[in-house]
């Protein structure tokens, strides 16, 4: 006799149940709770190094510290497909740097705003802290190429005398580790006469030319196109309950975070203005 519907409807249910369970058995943890798997690039210095010296390394180790976990790291390169090939495969649970608002990932709470940065050689263009600066027109100036300072440059006029940088340069023949790294070595061998970059890895990279440079930040642009960004952690999208742990990490440890920032010439702003943060504002 052919079973009723309901009996038909209790049999399929138990059997998708069974076959949910046998395919998790199969499928690695999305997050792990011994380890914390983090996602990074093994030659992005300031931001992160396979010899993890980086400030993303050293902030790591402050979430695993108060995980009470060590760090795992996945490396893979900087470059289109990071996220998919990254958190997006599972291998890994936790992107450092990302912007926020990243529609790749799901971003914990910010941790840091920065904004891009006019780099010139101490005593070629002191005082220029816009790029209206009539200073600027006619100058070799460096810039890698789709950032945001390249629509600025083009609606000011400067297109003309800038050099752009292509991103994503992976040829492991390469000179520099980065393409930002190469930029400051033009600056500092007077190849360039000012060069505008992301703010975090500028700090660090001019502080270590071996040519005094200024690095200032561009406070002064307009909104559009936006010269400053905050920054947050990025997670696979719909993982709330990790997103919320991680948020009250950055919380409970934000005063550690910002002396690792600093540690690292990252210009600092403030949350809701185009200011400079002062050490101990927030």
């Amino acid at each position: 006799m052919a079973p009723s519907n309901a009996l038909r409807t209790l049999l399929c249910a138990l059997s998708l149940t069974a076959a949910q369970g046998a395919l998790a058995q199969h499928l690695p943890d999305t997050v792990t709770t011994d380890v914390l798997r983090v996602c990074g690039d093994p030659g992005n210095m300031p931001f992160s190094e396979r010899k993890e010296d980086g400030f993303e390394n050293r902030i790591a180790e402050i979430v695993a510290d108060e995980l009470k976990i060590k760090v795992r790291y996945y490396w893979l390169t900087q470059g289109p497909g990071f996220v998919r090939n990254t958190i997006g495969t599972g291998l890994c649970d936790l992107i450092i740097g990302q912007t926020f608002g990243n529609d790749l990932v799901q971003t914990t709470n910010p941790y840091y705003r920065s904004a891009y940065t006019l780099v010139t050689r101490t005593g070629t263009l002191d005082g220029a802290t816009a790029l209206d600066d009539p200073r600027l027109k006619g100058k070799r100036i460096g810039v890698i190429a789709g950032t945001p300072p390249v629509n600025r440059m083009g609606e000011l006029g400067l297109v003309g005398s800038m050099r752009t940088y292509a991103p994503y340069q992976l040829d492991p023949a390469r000179k520099h580790q980065t393409v930002s790294a190469g930029v400051i070595a033009d600056l500092a061998a007077g190849e360039i006469d000012a060069a505008i970059l992301w703010g975090p890895a500028a700090g660090w990279l001019a502080k270590r030319s071996g040519t005094a440079m200024t690095v200032t930040p561009l406070l002064k642009e307009p909104e559009r196109p936006p010269m400053a960004y905050r920054i947050a952690m990025g997670v696979r999208i719909g993982e709330n309950d990790w997103k919320r742990t991680l948020n009250g990490v950055l919380r409970k440890r934000k005063a550690d975070i910002e002396r690792v920032l600093r540690d690292y010439d990252v210009p600092l702003l403030e949350e809701d203005a185009n200011a400079l943060l002062e050490p101990g504002e927030r």
